[in-house]
This record gives structure tokens, C-alpha cells and sequence, in this order.
């Protein structure tokens, strides 16, 4: 027999979406200590301490993001062990109880999910997509054939050292971009109809399994760059040759007030986004070799993103 405020009780594990605007934060990952910036995980943590769990929540976040970087779906797994003879929480109660108890406005929790034990957010994510808003008001526009083909230099599989940071903890610096697309957007529903006509307004959007440390903000700075003429598209494929982070065009880091974190995706998930009704949110989900669908993606109004007039 087991003793203890833990024995009978039952652990569930689940898959959590979230979003966020990113301004206010020093990233997703919580801040410990008495250090005066905090994370985003540290609102979630925060509210998930009403669920009056056995032992302690805490999120395991899949995707980390910068201090100012933005989320319009990030993921994280946690467990919830309740008394003895409680049984475990429904996604949709958990979403809700999350939701009620966050203390900042500017998070959001999209959608719960049940998943086996072994389930881990960060190492069944398949893809992870990012978005980088830019928006223009020069005389001078971008030109975005320049932006494109330089973009299909950086597609595949390479060594990204040139556009990785320090700091970074990976082991490797080898990682595979599936996409790199550039497209104008529409202004939008929060832009003057007078501001509208001067302004243009573009989106930057890159898929991979993962990304180097602001790999991404990097990959932003040097497209910019060649819709700019700064750099031609060939002097973009050598410096990613070069895997040199310090060259002369590498230091340049997109801000971090115009990216992203769109979307996380997992093989497996079935069923997995707004339409989902509850009887399938509620089953359990398996980190598997199926063909994968997108996960929940939320609905954020947030900046439009960095200019690209700045010098």
C-alpha cells in the first residue's frame, strides 16, 4: 500500500495550446529567482497552482521564444495529478480553469488535449512555423523577386551556423528548411484607410522540425537586406556557405517585435484544431509515425511588425 498525499491519486498528462503577445515578457520560458522580468510560463504556472494538483504543475514548453517575440500558437505538456478518488480533468474544464486564473491579459490558452504519459511537447513537435511582419513606407519598395530568391538559397537541408547566435545551446547547427515564402499582405482592419495607402505591409514565413538560436530573426535581417540591395541573392548563398555568424551581413538580428511562433504541429494528433468536437478532444493523442495535422492556431491582433525603412 502507498502512503502519502500522492497515493491513489491519479496523474493525466496534457497537450496545451497558448498564444500570446510577447511585449511585456522575457520570453516563454519562466523567469526564476528575484529577478524582475518575468515569462510567460510563469503566468501559466501561476494559474495552474488553483488546480490544487498533488504535485506541482509545470509546462514543458515546445518552442522557446526571445523577450518580445509573440505567439499565435505555442505548445506545452503538463501533469495534473488530483486527490485520491478525483478523477482527472476534462481538456475543456482544464482550458477553462487555466483561462480564468491567468493573471495577465495578454495570455490566452486555446485548447487542451489528453496524452499518454510519454508524450513530450518538445520532442514530438514535427514542424514549427514562424512568421515575421514587415511593414514599408519608404519611397523605395522592396524588391521581393530578390527577397524570393534568395529565400530558395536557404531551403534544404545546410549547416545554419552563419545565422545562428551566440548563446545557443544546440549541439548541432544542421537543420532543414522546408519553407521560406515572402507575400504581400492587406493592411488590415486596425490601419487608417489614409495610413493603408502609403504603407504596404509583408509577411516572412519559415517551416522547419526546429530552428538555431534567432536563426530566424537572422534569416529576416538578410532577406530584408536583399530586398533593400544591400546584398544580391547570390552573396546570400555564400554567406551561408561561409557559416561564419560574424560576417559583415550576419550580425544583423531582425527585432523581435515583428516575429511570430505560428504554428507547432505533431504527427499523430488527429483531429487536432478549432473544429475538434469534445468527445475527440478528450481522447487520448499519440506521438507516432502518422501522417501529421496542423495544430489549434489561435487569433492574435498584434503589431504589424518591424518597419524595413530603418537603416
Amino acid at each position: 500500500m502507498g502512503s502519502g498525499p500522492a497515493a491513489g491519486s491519479v496523474r493525466a498528462r496534457y497537450l496545451v495550446f497558448f498564444q500570446y503577445l510577447g511585449t511585456d515578457f522575457n520570453g516563454s520560458a519562466a523567469v526564476r529567482g528575484a529577478q524582475r522580468a518575468v515569462g510567460v510560463q510563469n503566468y501559466l504556472e501561476e494559474a495552474a497552482e488553483k488546480l490544487k494538483s498533488v504535485v506541482p504543475v509545470k509546462f514543458i514548453i515546445s518552442s522557446r521564444t526571445d523577450a518580445g517575440v509573440h505567439a499565435l500558437s505555442n505548445a506545452a505538456h503538463l501533469d495534473v495529478q488530483r486527490r485520491s478518488g478525483l478523477p482527472p480533468f476534462s481538456p475543456e474544464v482544464l482550458t477553462e480553469a487555466l483561462n480564468t486564473h491567468l493573471k495577465h491579459p495578454a495570455i490566452r490558452v486555446l485548447q487542451a488535449f489528453r496524452v499518454p504519459s510519454d508524450f513530450h511537447a518538445r520532442y514530438c513537435a514535427t514542424s514549427r512555423t514562424y512568421l515575421y511582419r514587415l511593414v514599408t513606407g519608404c519611397p523605395g519598395r522592396l524588391d521581393v523577386a530578390a527577397m524570393r530568391e534568395a529565400a530558395q538559397h536557404l531551403l534544404g537541408t545546410h549547416d545554419f551556423s552563419a545565422f545562428q547566435s551566440a548563446g545557443s545551446p544546440s549541439t548541432s547547427s544542421v537543420r532543414t528548411l522546408r519553407r521560406a515564402s515572402v507575400s504581400l499582405d492587406p493592411a488590415g482592419p486596425f490601419v487608417l484607410p489614409q495610413e493603408s495607402r502609403r504603407l504596404q505591409f509583408w509577411s516572412l514565413e519559415f517551416e522547419s522540425q526546429s530552428f538555431l538560436y534567432r536563426q530566424v530573426r537572422r534569416m529576416t535581417a538578410i532577406l530584408v537586406a536583399a530586398g533593400l540591395g544591400a546584398v544580391t541573392p547570390t552573396q546570400v548563398k555564400m554567406v551561408l556557405q561561409s557559416r561564419d555568424p560574424l560576417g559583415r551581413h550576419q550580425t544583423h538580428v531582425a527585432p523581435a517585435h515583428g516575429l511570430f511562433l505560428k504554428s507547432v504541429l505533431f504527427e499523430g494528433l488527429r483531429d487536432l484544431g478549432p473544429a475538434s468536437s469534445s468527445s475527440k478532444a478528450s481522447g487520448l493523442m499519440v506521438c507516432s509515425r502518422r501522417p501529421q495535422t496542423a495544430a489549434r492556431r489561435g487569433h492574435l491582433s498584434g503589431p504589424p511588425g518591424a518597419t524595413a525603412c530603418a537603416a
